[in-house]
């Protein structure tokens, strides 16, 4: 595997590796300035277009995305060329990022006119149907606040407390990075099930062969039912895989039409 490395995927790997041990363990504060941040996020800046993608959450994250493009990254720069395995991590890349940011606008705009219609009229059943819809941004003890809110609706502290919850909330969605080079990697994955669909690849669990078509095929319908789950519980960002799958479909897809264009 390693004998078979292209320039490009090779010097992909060396600058996500060596952003990860910088911001790892010698400049933590990267992580604040290059994460993409939500639009609406007083931490987000323009160019975290480009630098969220070299950066990961840990280790693990790191590993699952320089595994995936040491696999399928070689054979479709090959195939490619280096100029156009770069320009595809890139735009899928940058693109997923862009997509993803307007889906999370559309999301924080939709949070935030079910807090403001709370506070027009406070409501013990809608506040707990808040907090069932984001759970996963709550501790266990809220719980027994929506029970004690039930039993005092009229209560201002109880009311003012709900008021205080939901906008934390508010704010969370607002200042939840991302990090990642999923949807680059997505792009990749996608290019090769389309331009390699009969490439017989073995996967490791379950111990099987299976066609790159199938397996490309499976990620793109996982991640589909993940972005319609839409679990709050779920810190995935699933739709910047789903945008990284479509733009990489659809750069291939121009370029298997004109396939004097490769080089």
């Amino acid at each position: 595997m390693f004998r078979n490395i292209t320039p490009v995927v090779q010097n992909l790997l060396l600058i996500n590796i060596v952003v990860f041990v910088l911001a790892s363990f010698v400049f933590p504060v990267l992580d604040e300035w290059f994460a993409l941040y939500n639009i609406q996020s007083a931490y987000f800046k323009p160019f975290q277009f480009l630098t969220y993608m070299f950066m990961h959450a840990d280790f693990w994250h790191l590993f699952s995305n320089m595994l995936g493009l040491l696999v399928f990254g070689p054979l479709l720069e090959q195939f490619l060329g280096p100029k156009k395995l770069f320009a595809l991590w890139m735009v899928c890349g940058v693109g997923a990022g862009v997509l993803y940011t307007g889906y999370s606008l559309y999301e924080y705009k939709n949070m935030e006119e079910k807090v403001l219609a709370f506070e027009g009229n406070p409501d013990p059943e809608y506040f707990n149907k808040l907090v069932l819809e984001n759970r996963g941004y709550f501790s266990p003890e809220v719980f027994d606040f929506v029970d004690q809110y039930s039993r005092n609706p009229e209560d201002p502290m109880y009311i003012d407390r709900a008021e205080k919850t939901l906008d934390a909330i508010l704010r969370l969605h607002a200042n939840a990075p991302m990090v990642g080079a999923s949807g680059a990697l997505f792009g990749i994955l996608v290019a090769f099930g389309m331009l390699f669909p009969n490439t017989q690849l073995f996967l490791l669990f379950p111990p099987m062969p299976v066609k790159a078509k199938y397996l490309v095929g499976a990620y793109a319908l996982y991640t589909v039912y993940n972005v319609l789950l839409n679990s709050s519980t779920d810190n995935v960002a699933h739709f910047a895989h789903l945008s990284g799958l479509v733009i990489g479909a659809v750069l291939v897809y121009f370029w298997k039409k004109d396939r004097n264009s490769f080089y």
